[in-house]
Parts: structure tokens; sequence; C-alpha cells
């Protein structure tokens, strides 16, 4: 048992309710960790990571819990950086700001709209995920299509290493190679380079990637940020990132088509892209029988839709926005659209978009047996094979008979899917591992990737054997090697364990264990008002005893 970390400043929680407020994230995993420490700042972390060393202890960093993957959960102590949440000026000639771990990400989009400003990473997560766990993980969003995703963005880190070393890693710069974690990685060089052909050959083609390290665009560029960015903590805890930001667009203008093939809406995305359309949606059959009947838009589709994409382009102003829509809503047609509506104005824009939004609530009100479980939700394949994709995955779910949404950002080929499990079925956890197994099989066979913006996680590592050849995982392991030889950063992440399996305890699982009730009932509000922002231990200290 853990009694104290000396020097340690922050939280420290063993205690069974603690622990198991924080065994659950936003996806489907539970795994009860030995510890929670919470740092009151980056010292802090530097105490922490040096008595872990000492200790033989596994960290798990986390932000505010949104990772779908598992990677935010584990058998170690979770480290909270939640609660490192200072966030710089910005910098307004630079277009430059310095934020600690924890700001929430349109905590950051707001002051930077107030002047003038522009982060445009924008995953659906960005009213309660951290900046920090963004860098992590690579986060993306609707709006990588134009402006691609986290790795972009980032220009500098400052970086808490295995052995409590302390430095910032900036674009453009040397690498600090007084550290020893940096000093080993800077000696395997060559052998990395070697190996550039190769790594660049795996996934060709795929648009959006969050799985393995980037050791491409770190051979490629020499640029540590590249490397640390996606790293899921498996390298270093991040404590500050500074991030670089955009001119606000002028006016904006959306267009929704709807069609009556998958063929034909892939080649509607091909037309976003050549027209530079800032975000292109999908929202495949599967998405619309769940939410037709909501009012709106969703009424107006015709009901033998196969798919519907929503696009936004931007202008230098609304004639210029809107020529741009109106030329992408002729592009659509030509392209077999039988249902296109343009939106000009934000009134109409955001109408259109709720379309986009509306099947998280009517999820959350299904039957309580049925549950929406995000084991097959991020995969990326090359745009050409997007329908091949969609149709592979409807073809799995209807031979288990599982009911589904399935949606995603076509324009990067990328595609989310949320099986609906019922659980009070035997064979349930037998349908959740084929469908698994079928899902990455076909991403394998199509060339793509198991994760194009939530990470791998503990759900995804053990099966990047599928996906990717020998050559990559013999160089994620020498990153990881490099930066953690002890393994204890974030371990089974990135880089598998021995006997590790895709799926463990399932949180949804009714045969598992009860937590304590105060901790149910803590994880099930923040689930359902989807709170991942609030902090879970003073919501459980206000939550009085039974």
């Amino acid at each position: 048992m853990i009694d104290r970390v000396p020097g340690f400043r922050g939280i420290l929680r063993t205690d069974n309710e603690a622990r198991a407020v924080y065994s659950e994230a936003a996806g489907i995993a539970r795994i009860m960790p030995l510890a929670v420490a919470v740092p009151a700042d980056a010292d802090d972390v530097r105490t922490l990571v040096q008595w872990a060393q000492a200790t033989r202890t596994p960290l798990i960093p986390r932000g505010s819990g949104t990772s779908m993957a598992g990677g935010a959960v584990g058998p170690g102590v979770v480290v909270d950086m939640s609660r490192l949440r200072a966030l710089g000026e910005i910098d307004v000639g630079s277009r430059r700001v310095w934020a600690e771990p924890g700001v929430i990400r349109d905590d950051l989009a707001a002051a930077a709209r107030a002047r003038g400003m522009l982060f445009p990473v924008d995953p659906s997560s960005g009213a309660y995920c951290t900046l920090g766990g963004m860098a992590s993980t690579n986060a993306a969003g609707a709006h990588t299509l134009l402006y691609g995703a986290t790795r972009r963005w980032v220009t500098a880190l400052d970086c808490v290493f295995d052995d409590g070393s302390r430095a910032i890693v900036r674009r453009g710069e040397p690498p600090p190679s007084h550290v020893p974690a940096v000093a080993r990685l800077l000696q395997c060089g060559s052998t990395m380079r070697r190996a550039g052909a190769a790594l660049a050959a795996a996934h060709a083609g795929v648009r959006k990637e969050s799985s393995g390290y980037d050791v491409r665009d770190y051979v490629a560029t020499g640029e540590l940020v590249d490397l640390l960015v996606g790293s899921e903590g498996t390298l270093a805890l991040l404590v500050g990132v500074e991030l670089a930001l955009a001119p606000q667009p002028a006016a904006t203008a959306s267009v929704l088509a709807a069609f009556a093939s998958l063929d034909a809406a892939v080649v509607g995305t091909d037309a976003a892209r050549e027209e530079r359309a800032s975000a292109c949606e999908l929202l495949d059959r599967t998405f619309l029988e769940l939410v037709r009947g909501s009012g709106g838009q969703s009424d107006r589709i015709p009901k033998d839709t196969e798919a519907v994409l929503l696009a936004e382009v931007e202008g230098d102003d609304d004639a210029k926005a809107a020529a741009s829509a109106r030329s992408l809503a002729d592009r659509f047609r030509t392209a077999g659209a039988t249902y296109v509506v343009v939106a000009l104005d934000s009134v109409t824009e955001a109408a259109l978009w709720n379309l986009r939004h509306a099947a998280s609530p009517i999820l959350a009100r299904l039957d309580a047996s049925l549950k929406s479980m995000q084991f097959i939700e991020d995969g990326a394949v090359p745009p050409p094979r997007l329908a091949d994709y969609v149709r592979g995955v409807r073809a799995s779910l209807a031979t288990h008979g599982v009911r589904a949404a399935i949606f995603g950002h076509a324009g990067d080929a990328h595609v989310h899917v949320n099986p609906l499990i019922d659980v009070r079925d035997a064979s349930w956890r037998a349908r959740v591992d084929s469908l698994l197994n079928d899902a990455t099989a076909i991403t394998a066979e199509l060339g793509g990737t198991l994760t194009g913006e939530h990470g791998d996680g503990r759900l995804r590592t053990p099966l990047l054997a599928k996906v990717w050849p020998g050559s990559a995982r013999d160089m994620f392991a020498l990153v990881k090697r490099a930066f953690d030889p002890q393994g204890l950063l974030n371990p089974g992440v990135k880089v598998p364990l021995d006997g590790a399996r895709a799926l463990g305890d399932i949180k949804y699982d009714p045969s598992l264990a009860p937590l304590p009730p105060r901790a149910q009932r803590v994880l099930a509000e923040i689930e359902q008002h989807r709170s991942y922002a609030t902090f879970r231990l003073a919501e459980l200290d206000r939550d009085p005893p039974v």
C-alpha cells in the first residue's frame, strides 16, 4: 500500500472510493488504480516521477478522462493533471500561447476568439477535454480536413522525463540533449533513419493517424515535438504546451447533401477536398435511422438515403463563402446527391450542424440495457476505400445482429462506430470480441489505421501487430526503451505488455463486482451529463455517505 510520496504537496488518495472514480474514463474499460495523485504544480510532477522511478511504480497520466481507448486508466498511480489550468497571455504578434495541460480546449478557443484568433483543432469533446490530453493523443476533429490535427499546432512542450528531468522541447531548436532520455534517443538516430522508408509505406494514403509513435515525421523533420505529440504519456509527462493560433475565418457557409449510395457520397467527399472545404462529415444510414423523427433536417432527408455529407466552407467575406458553398452544392449534385441544402447564415448553419450532434442524447434515452460501446470507434482508411470500410463494418454488425450508429469525418475517411450492445444477452461479450476482430481485419485489409484521433490506449495497443509491420513496431519499442527504460510511464500503451488483451474488464459488464456506491453515483452523473471536466475527488467528497 502506498502511504506517502516524500515531498509531494498535492493530493494523494488510496481509499477505495477515490480509486474507483478514477477506474473509468469515457471509454469502455474499467481498471482499478493503485492510488490517485493530483499534483499541485509542475515541480510536484517531477517529485512524483522521481518517486515512481525509485519505487518502480507505474504512473498513468490523464486529463479530464475523455479517453476512449483506455489510455487514461491503468494498474498504477493515476496522475490527474487536470488541475494544472494556468493559461498564459496570448501573444498576438506571434500568434502563440502557453498553457498548462489541464486547460480545457474550449476555454482556450474562447480566449483566442476574443483576440480575433482561432484554435482550429475541434474534437467533439472540446467543452471538457484538456490540452494536455489533446497533445497526448494528437487529437483532431471536424476541421482537421483543412487545418490538420493537434501535432501541427504544437510549437513547444514542457516535459518531465523518466528521471524527473524537466526541459522544454521546441520546434526549430536543438533537442535538450542534456536530458538522459533525449540523449538515449539521439543515439538511435541511424537505426531510425534506416527504417524511414518502410515506415513511410505503412498506412500510405491515410490522412489521420493517432497510432504508434510518429517516427516517420520525426525522421523526416528531426523535430522531437513530432515524436512526443501523440505519445499518450508513455515517453514523458507534459506540464506545459505552447500552441500556434490561426486567424479567424471572415465568413463560413455550410452544405448538407443526401446520397442514395455510399459510392456517390465518396465522390462527394472528393469534391469537398478539392473545393478546400474546412469540414466534411459523414452521417451513415445507421445514424440517420436513429435520429429520424427527432425533428429538423432529420425528417426532410429522403428515406432511401444511404449517407449524408455535411460540409463547411470558408471565405474572405460572406459573398465568397456563399459562392464556395453553391459551387460545392453543385458538385454534390453532380456526384449524385438527391437532396441538397445550402446554409448561408449562422442560424441556418447551426440548424444543419445540429443534425450531427443529435445522436448522443437519443442514445442516452435508449433502453438502459443497450449500451453504446465505443470499441471500434476510430478507424481511418485511405479516402478511396471509405465506402468499402463502412460496408464492411455494416456487414459485420448485421452478421452479429447488432445495431450501431456510424458517422465521422468523411473528408479524412475517418469513421466512428457506436455499437449498441444488449448486456442482458448471455452472448454479448462474444459479439463484442467478434465485432472488434472483424473491424480490425477490415481495417488491415484496406491499409488503414485503427485510430485516427483517439490514440491506441490499452484497447488497441494489443492489436497493433495486425495493422503495423514488424519494422514499425520495432521502432515503437526502440523509442519506448530510449525514453522509459523501466517501462513505468503508462505501461501497456503504444508498446504491448506480454499477454495483454484488447478487451479486459468492460465497465458495463453486469457480472463485475460493484464499485462503492458513492463512486458509482459520481461516475453515473459524469457519464449522463458528460461533465468530464469536473474534479472527481471534489464530486466524491460532496456526495454524502449513505
